[in-house]
C-alpha cells in the first residue's frame, strides 16, 4: 500500500511554478549571460511577478543551483543513513563516485553548457563556494551528532573538509574515479588513526 499522501493542489501548483521560473531564467542566461538577465525579464518569460520570482528564489544565483537542496540531503543521507557496518568514508566515497557519474551524464546533455555558463561567471562560482560550505557544515554537524560530541573536534572538521575537496578535485580531473580512490586510501590512514584513539564502543567506523 502506498503510505505517501498524494500531492495537493496548491504544492502542484507552487512546483510548476518554481519549475517555469527556472526553464524561464536557464534559457535567458544560455541565450545572453548570467549578468546580462534581470530578474524582471526572468519573470516576464515566466508570466509571473517578480516578488514571486524571490519567493522561490532568494537571489538569482539560486535559480542555477535549483538542485542544490536536492544535492545537500543526499549528501548528508549519505552518511546518516548508511547500512549498518559501512564506514562513513565509504559511504562518501560510493556517494561521490555517484553524484560524479550524474554529473558527467549532465555534462553530455542540455547541462552541459550551464555548466560553462558556471565556470565563465565568477558570481556563480562564488556562490557554489558558499553551497559548498554549507555542505561542510551539515556534513559536521551530522557527524558531531553521530559521534555524541558536544561539539565537533579538529579531526572531524578536517576529514569533512578533505573529504569534500576530494569530490572538487575528482571533478576536474581527467579520470575522476582513479582520484577519489587514491584520495580515500590517504585519508582513510588518518581517519583510521583517529578513531582507534577514541572508544571503539561509541565511534562508527
Amino acid at each position: 500500500m502506498d503510505t505517501h499522501a498524494p500531492i495537493g493542489r496548491r504544492e502542484r501548483k507552487k512546483a510548476a511554478t518554481r519549475a517555469a521560473i527556472v526553464d524561464a531564467a536557464t534559457a535567458l542566461f544560455l541565450e545572453r549571460s548570467f549578468d546580462d538577465v534581470t530578474v524582471r525579464e526572468i519573470a516576464d518569460r515566466a508570466d509571473v511577478s517578480p516578488t514571486t520570482v524571490f519567493a522561490h528564489f532568494p537571489r538569482k544565483e539560486a535559480l542555477v543551483f535549483h538542485h542544490e537542496e536536492a544535492q545537500h540531503e543526499r549528501l548528508v543521507a549519505a552518511v546518516r543513513d548508511r547500512p549498518a557496518g559501512t564506514s562513513v568514508s565509504a559511504a562518501l566515497h560510493a556517494h561521490f563516485r555517484a553524484e560524479l557519474a550524474g554529473m558527467d551524464l549532465d555534462r553530455e546533455g542540455a547541462s552541459g553548457r550551464l555548466f560553462a555558463l558556471i565556470d565563465q561567471t565568477p558570481a556563480l562560482q562564488g556562490y557554489a563556494t558558499q553551497m559548498w560550505l554549507r555542505r561542510e557544515d551539515a556534513l559536521t554537524a551530522a557527524l558531531t551528532d553521530e559521534f555524541g560530541l558536544p561539539e565537533p573536534t579538529p579531526e572531524l572538521r578536517a576529514y569533512v573538509r578533505f573529504a569534500l575537496q576530494l569530490e572538487l578535485l575528482a571533478d576536474t580531473d581527467p579520470d575522476p574515479t582513479a582520484t577519489l580512490d587514491a584520495g580515500f586510501r590517504l585519508l582513510d590512514h588518518g581517519w583510521n588513526h583517529y578513531l582507534t584513539q577514541r572508544s571503539p564502543h561509541t565511534d562508527p567506523a
